[in-house]
């Protein structure tokens, strides 16, 4: 059998709705990876609130973070980190021109210290967790180092204004997608960002050509990724969008769709 690279996200992929692994999925990545293949996390997610997983799995490769704007190796310290921040004059230039009544907050990340637009309370505190400091103030103000991701929680009623006005006044510098779960989210990235370029570094990295990757999503943000290897598969619970790009359907998130998918269709394990 051929050495795959399998290429899981996290949140409704691997992750169950209650954000743990299901015994069935840890045991297909084990097996998968007795049987001689790679297992890699391609999350949205800072490292600090993957590392958990990535133990709970007992990893040993690269992984890749904010959706591709950190790859990084977290046993190897001479793999070549990979950082692609936002300029911030580009951020400065949006948070000019988002009007507060459109939002409920905005969050800046760069890679682990963390600054919030207003206080941090509710679902903004899972941001803080594990973070090397958090700040709180005008982000125009506070905010002096270029950032790995940018979070806009708008209001619902706000979000395609948001997401056009991005497009069409910064679409030379900066991606954005959105999220509807937990909350309306608008994620701003550096263009060229994503999670297929993060899997590109680390498929040459542990020498495993493009065809011989699986990935697993479940969101806007993974559109690239299944776009890029060589099977891409949507979980049942995935957008329709995601479907369109995959080269297969499995079950949901709260099924095992991973383990179902590897043994049932690929017999990878």
């Amino acid at each position: 059998m051929q050495r795959h690279l399998i290429a899981v996200d996290l949140d409704g992929t691997l992750l169950r709705d209650d954000k743990t692994i299901s015994q069935a999925n840890v045991a297909a990545l084990r097996k998968a990876r007795e049987n001689g293949h790679e297992v890699v996390i391609a999350t949205g997610r800072p490292f600090r609130h993957a590392k958990r997983y990535y133990d709970e799995l007992g990893l040993t490769t690269p992984i890749v973070n904010f959706n591709g704007g950190l790859v990084h190796h977290p046993h190897d310290p001479h793999f070549e980190v990979s950082h692609h921040p936002i300029p911030l004059k580009t951020v400065q230039h949006i948070l000019e021109s988002i009007s507060d009544t459109k939002t409920q907050n905005i969050v800046c990340e760069v890679t682990d210290h963390v600054y919030f637009q207003r206080d941090p309370v509710g679902i903004y505190e899972f941001y803080t967790d594990h973070a090397l400091s958090v700040t709180t103030g005008d982000l125009r103000k506070v905010l002096q180092h270029e950032p790995t991701s940018l979070l806009i929680h708008a209001k619902g009623e706000h979000v395609q204004d948001i997401r056009s006005e991005l497009s069409s006044i910064h679409a030379e510098t900066v991606l954005n997608r959105q999220w509807i779960k937990p909350e309306y989210m608008v994620e701003v990235m550096r263009k060229g960002t994503s999670k297929a370029v993060g899997l590109q570094q680390i498929s040459r990295h542990l020498n495993i050509h493009q065809k011989q990757i699986v990935a697993f999503g479940d969101e806007e943000n993974d559109l690239e990724m299944l776009d890029y290897v060589g099977h891409g598969v949507a979980m049942g619970n995935a957008i329709g969008p995601l479907k369109l790009v995959a080269n297969g359907t499995t079950k949901t998130n709260q099924e095992d769709g991973i383990a179902y998918y590897l043994k049932h269709v690929l017999g990878l394990i």
